[in-house]
């Protein structure tokens, strides 16, 4: 069991550490912190290249703790944080990811909480420093923080969509 949270672990905290640094430089793909800030500009978020910075770091540091097995509980915490907003942004285009949907920001939604409802496993920081087992019971308040501090970053980040004016009747004339 300890050998698939480990491969679970490492999968999931390098890849969303991983999205982070693309967040906020051309490492791995990424298009800098210019790129992360016109991604969030298009969905509709404030804050510019502050946003983009908050949300790489969090998913860089998120995701590296989940991938030592450091404060899991933490780490699954800060997943699901950065992926509510992910799901909240693709909720529109549906379920399925060919469809620019939220099935992958679930999935990492599930995947986390799951991580903090095991635990890190014995091969964890978390283990060698005599921090874990954590008790089961700790999935429901990361995955409660996560949900809410997400979708509070929504609330606050997000920009109203302005409402789209009526078209103008026009006379028979053409005025």
């Amino acid at each position: 069991m300890d050998t698939g949270i480990l491969i679970l672990r490492l999968l999931v905290g390098l890849l969303v550490a991983s999205h982070g640094v693309q967040k906020i430089s051309t490492h791995l793909g990424g298009r800098g912190i210019e790129g992360g800030t016109e991604e969030f500009r298009a969905d509709g978020f404030r804050g510019g290249a502050l946003t983009a910075l908050a949300a790489g770091g969090g998913q860089i540091g998120s995701g590296l703790l989940l991938a030592a097995g450091l404060l899991t509980p933490l780490a699954a915490t800060g997943i699901v944080g950065v992926m509510t907003v992910a799901l909240t942004v693709k909720r529109h285009n549906g379920l399925w990811v060919q469809n620019d949907g939220y099935e992958y920001p679930l999935v990492l939604v599930g995947t986390a909480t799951a991580l903090a409802a095991t635990g890190p496993g014995a091969w964890s920081l978390d283990a060698a420093l005599g921090l874990a087992p954590y008790p089961s019971w700790w999935a429901a308040p990361a995955l409660a923080a996560g949900l809410g501090s997400g979708l509070l970053a929504r609330l606050v980040l997000h920009r109203a969509v302005p409402p789209v004016p009526a078209p103008r009747a026009t006379s028979p004339g053409g005025r």
